[in-house]
């Protein structure tokens, strides 16, 4: 379990995971190495999974954002599957329940890009495409359950 100090860590780290041991310290209360051998408890304890840099794929030249849905053709799911590991384009991957078998979070350089991906897509199965216009929730941090 997670206790009441160690969500306030969580919630500074997923807020800024640069923020010093010494800052998060004076926000919650408690010493500096105290912060870090809970921050490394969790690490150990899978509750703090990685720590990584947003970058914004509009400002790297990447015009388009696109969420894609696959319905995977009769015996093309685990191809699919492994072969999608290798797409440049995908930041998100998720295998669903429903009507469709994955749901991809993809970014593109135009719609040229968008088609030419398409079309190696479809050798897996049926797709449909939504492009992003702007996110309304982005990284929201997980809470403490009530």
């Amino acid at each position: 379990m997670v206790d009441t100090i160690s969500w306030n860590i969580l919630k500074i780290l997923q807020k800024n995971a640069r923020t010093s041991s010494s800052e998060i310290g004076r926000q919650v209360g408690i010493s500096s190495p105290a912060v870090t051998e809970r921050i490394k408890k969790m690490e150990d304890a899978g509750i703090i999974e990685s720590y990584h840099t947003t970058v914004s794929p509009f400002e790297v030249g990447y015009q388009l954002k696109a969420i894609i849905n696959l319905r995977a053709f009769m015996g093309k799911l685990k191809p699919f599957l492994e072969k999608v590991k290798t797409y440049d384009e995908v930041v998100n991957c998720y295998r669903i329940t429903g009507n469709e078998n994955i749901v991809m979070e993809v970014v593109l350089r135009n719609q040229k890009h968008l088609e030419s991906f398409i079309d190696q897509l479809i050798v897996y199965g049926e797709t449909k495409t939504q492009i992003v216009l702007s996110h309304v929730v982005k990284n929201n941090s997980i809470k403490k359950m009530s």
